[in-house]
């Protein structure tokens, strides 16, 4: 690319939600500086199945691909360039045709806890009602307080902020990730990640192209990779791939910093909490795409071979 002729527009599909847009406008800044202002992110929006979405779980509507379907859709057909998505509402398998272009440096992958009436979710009293739509959210908290209410709370961080307001819930949770690109971290009280694993991917942005766009493009969104977090998003993304993960299973999984090495510790809970699976692994930094994916595989399966048919969620081959 010279410079010499007119900036390229560069399509980024994305959802319509504040925090889906900060997203979309990040990835666009980063391909205008990676390309010196050659290529000009033009901001499309979507509204998905699951924002469509309001009150019902997403286990009873197809998963969270009800978040991505339409992005892709318009991706295979053209209409867009790229797609941008929280690698956490990205299903396991990308649709035929479809690659991750890059993922950005991760931000803040903790649980935030909110409520008006406790600092944390020990000091809730007996009954309270918390409010989530995750059903993993909804086991790690069974399994920590069996005595509180869980109630259906669906809705992009306002309206997630606003039911809380409204008294209907005393307690919710939100990913610090989205509070803090939003400008809102002081809203919540960061969980610690072993006291709460968060979903895989959480707080990590992932960038999705054809597979057939032009050497230049590729060269432009591979600037935009994070070295840590790609391989990160690699390993948890194997490991939720080897158990099937979807909305029907309580999965948890995070990739620690360990010096020279990455630790994976990898959960799945019981529908209500009662039972807990988990196991942790190692592999060194900067290893190969297969073997980051081989650490994700191999947690998968001790989890997997502990649980056993108590996890009918699961798929059975391996």
């Amino acid at each position: 690319m010279t410079g010499k002729h007119a900036p390229r527009t560069l399509r980024i599909g994305t959802r319509g939600s504040p925090l889906a847009l900060f997203q979309a406008n990040h990835v666009a800044d980063g391909v205008a500086a990676a390309s010196n202002g050659e290529i000009i992110g033009e901001i499309v929006t979507f509204t998905t199945s699951g924002d469509q979405l309001t009150t019902e779980r997403l286990i009873n509507s197809g998963g969270k691909g009800l978040f991505t379907r339409e992005l892709d859709a318009a991706l295979s057909r053209g209409e867009v360039d790229l797609t941008v998505h929280s690698l956490k509402d990205v299903p396991s398998v990308l649709p035929d045709g479809q690659v991750f272009a890059a993922f950005p440096q991760r931000e803040d992958p903790r649980e935030g806890f909110l409520s008006p009436h406790a600092k944390n979710l020990m000091e809730l009293p007996a009954g309270a009602k918390v409010g989530t739509a995750s059903l993993r959210r909804e086991a790690q908290t069974r399994a920590l307080r069996p005595d509180v209410e869980i109630v259906t709370f669906r809705g992009n961080v306002a309206t997630r902020m606003r039911k809380l307001d409204e008294g209907l819930a005393d307690a919710t949770y939100l990913a610090m990730a989205g509070l803090t690109r939003l400008g809102l971290a002081d809203v919540a009280t960061p969980i610690p990640l072993m006291d709460m694993l968060p979903a895989a991917a959480q707080g990590i942005i992932g960038v999705v192209r054809r597979e057939d766009a032009d050497a230049d493009l590729v060269a432009v969104l591979d600037a935009l990779n994070h070295g840590p977090t790609r391989e990160a998003a690699i390993i948890e993304r194997a490991f939720l791939l080897a158990l099937d993960g979807s909305c029907r299973t309580p999965i948890a999984a995070h990739t620690f910093d360990e010096g020279e090495d990455w630790k994976l510790a990898g959960e799945v809970l019981s529908m209500d909490g009662t039972a807990r699976w988990n196991a942790e692994g190692l592999c060194r930094k900067g290893a190969s795409d297969i073997q980051l994916e081989a650490l994700g595989k191999e947690i998968a399966r001790i989890v997997r071979r502990s649980a056993g048919s108590r996890m009918p969620a699961f798929r059975d081959e391996w």
